[in-house]
């Protein structure tokens, strides 16, 4: 309900929008393809928006009584309680996932250790597959964040001893941008940590044949020559040592 200031307090009975990896509500309801992408927009903007604002960008393509047309039939079918109207603003009545993988890559950044459920949550893009012009701007952004969050991991729990979470936070992070220097040394040096000199080339030899085929270069020549020292960074096809 709304206060004397008219500042809606979001009530959400325990609702949830995922769109970390998949779009998903929780509990189960049957949507409608508008429907749907009114709850992912709303979840991904995270705060309300204004009518306009939001037809404008759900139907860019129509003239703007057709798009706030289509708003208003597409919020009138969403299942009671989902989002509601305030003055000329929609809110989301849900929790969301990507509250909690912004909360976690804060946690990352600030030095502080994660859960494997962290790890998890930060190791998917948010709503792959969708290409439409408000998700593709939320996509890259997420992406950077949770790359540097999972570096971040990495290096602190490799710190504090958590070797095995940290190796899969630097997994994670590599897997989602491969040719992130930093990232592969972060994991390389957990797997040293953990003696496991085996990954720790193998993940330097992925690395020095994508930046080869990708992009024409070599990894730092410190990397190489820390490995060089350990016995590990023998000559690689086509690479400087």
């Amino acid at each position: 309900m709304a206060p004397d200031g008219g500042t809606h307090a979001r009530v959400d009975d325990g609702r949830l929008v995922g769109v970390v990896g998949r779009l998903g509500v929780y509990p189960l309801v049957r949507l409608s393809l508008p429907a749907r992408r009114i709850l992912a927009y709303l979840a991904l903007r995270g705060q309300p928006v204004a009518r306009r604002v939001a037809a404008a960008d759900l139907w860019p393509d129509v003239p703007d009584d057709c798009a706030r047309t289509n708003l208003r039939r597409s919020v009138w079918h969403l299942p009671a309680g989902w989002v509601a109207s305030v003055g000329d603003e929609l809110h989301l009545q849900a929790q969301t996932d990507l509250a909690a993988a912004h909360a976690a890559a804060a946690r990352a950044l600030d030095g502080l250790e994660l859960t494997l459920a962290d790890i998890t949550l930060l190791s998917d893009d948010v709503l792959p597959g969708w290409h439409d012009e408000w998700v593709l701007a939320q996509q890259e952004a997420f992406r950077l964040l949770r790359v540097q969050a999972l570096e971040a991991a990495c290096r602190t729990m490799r710190a504090s001893g958590h070797l095995a979470l940290s190796i899969q936070a630097g997994a994670a992070a590599l897997a989602a941008e491969p040719l992130c220097e930093s990232a592969a040394e972060a994991l390389i040096d957990a797997y040293l940590a953990q003696s496991n000199r085996h990954q720790a080339r193998q993940c330097f030899l992925s690395l020095a044949g994508r930046l080869r085929s990708e992009l024409g270069v070599a990894p730092q020549p410190g990397l190489l020559h820390r490995l060089d020292e350990l016995g590990l960074g023998e000559r690689v096809a086509g690479l400087p040592v």
